[in-house]
């Protein structure tokens, strides 16, 4: 599959909750639990910080939006974590394991590092097996674990916490 890695723009809020929904629905990927709507992600994406790096992979064969990345500042409040920053990857439920998300991340680290980012920071479902082993891959280290830090579906669920220094 051919892939374009691009900025995402408010005309992809559309592609964006069309990806992310299905994973919040199913329940076992992410702690979120509220479907996104198409103006609070078109807000989000117009909104984005201007220190924070939002790429989408776009299919070439088709122009439709596969996946996306988003990095963003840890904390706005003071400069001591200018340093850090939050990523979070979604694909496609569909074409997970083709790729996707390994052209995001060298996309994406690279423009983050040309931000000042030296360390990337996330956390993980602990049930998520296949998004623990993506991060793993890409060099992250397992930092803690926070026990019950989501309630999903009526159902406590631990976060790994994983960083990167890149």
């Amino acid at each position: 599959m051919e892939l374009q890695i691009r900025q995402a723009r408010e005309a992809d809020a559309e592609a964006v909750i069309g990806i992310w929904n299905p994973i919040i629905g199913a329940g076992v990927y992410s702690a979120l639990d509220t479907p996104l709507t198409l103006e609070s992600e078109r807000a989000y994406i117009m909104n984005f910080p201007s220190r924070g790096v939002f790429l989408v992979a776009e299919r070439l064969e088709n122009r439709r939006v596969v996946g996306f990345q988003a990095i963003e500042p840890f904390a706005t409040y003071t400069h001591a974590f200018d340093h850090v920053g939050v990523v979070g990857t979604c694909v496609d439920l569909g074409l997970r394991r083709c790729g996707i998300g390994t052209h995001l991340a060298r996309a994406s680290f690279e423009e983050a590092r040309r931000k000042g980012y030296e360390k990337l920071f996330t956390y993980i479902r602990a049930d998520n097996d296949g998004g623990l082993r993506f991060y793993e891959k890409r060099g992250f280290r397992v930092v803690g674990i926070a026990r019950k830090h989501a309630k999903v579906k009526g159902q406590y669920v631990d976060s790994v916490f994983v960083e990167i220094f890149i």
